[in-house]
């Protein structure tokens, strides 16, 4: 190899090193940005939840119907722009629980009002119901561990609520919701499974022995 082909090689290899280097600070930087914009969410569905709250000043009759109103337009505010619905969900859906913990309200109605809201929401913009649901209870759940309360148990309370949003919308939503929530919902093990409901041939059986 001669110098000249030499020198080439090694400026190739120092090009290719740079490229790598400046694609590793561009991945992080944006991760951090979105990062910071799903933080940012979080807090700004929480503030506008407790806000709201305080100012009703019934914060046990008013909570269920905030948390629906504010799930549903959030998932229509993002199909408005045509992106980040999945990461606003589960963003918007932690935001409200911890909104309504702050002003000490029922958590676990909150928490499966939220849920349906999402899937009815999600129905109404044509969007994946079964992806939405997911997003929304990855949120709850996330919620229920920062504010210090049962996470399984709230994650089968927004399941529940789930199902039963996606039951009048139709069978094919109700399939696509347990299809995803089955044994999927993030930081909770096996709570999605223990939760859904059995199938119709399991619990015969088990009523006939």
């Amino acid at each position: 190899m001669t110098d000249m082909e030499t020198s080439s090689s090694a400026g190739i290899g120092e090009s290719v090193e740079k490229a790598g280097k400046a694609l590793k600070v561009g991945i992080l930087s944006s991760l951090k940005a979105l990062n910071e914009i799903e933080v940012g969410v979080v807090d700004l569905a929480r503030n506008v939840v407790s806000d709201a709250l305080k100012a009703t000043g019934s914060v046990a009759t008013e909570a269920v119907n905030v948390a629906k109103g504010v799930i549903k337009g959030a998932v229509s505010a993002t199909e408005d722009v045509g992106t980040g619905l999945l990461m606003s969900t589960k963003s918007v859906a932690k935001g409200i629980v911890m909104g309504v913990s702050d002003v000490g309200g029922d958590i676990f109605s909150v928490a499966r009002q939220t849920a349906q809201g999402a899937v009815e929401a999600a129905s109404s913009v044509g969007a994946d119901v079964g992806q939405v649901a997911k997003k929304a209870v990855d949120g709850i759940v996330e919620a229920g561990k920062e504010i210090g309360t049962n996470a399984e148990d709230l994650a089968r309370t927004a399941i529940g609520g789930s199902i039963e949003a996606a039951g009048a919308i139709g069978e094919s939503a109700v399939k696509a919701v347990k299809g995803v929530l089955l044994g999927t919902v993030e930081g909770v093990k096996d709570v999605a499974s223990a939760a859904l409901p059995k199938a119709k041939g399991t619990s015969d059986s088990t009523e006939k022995e």
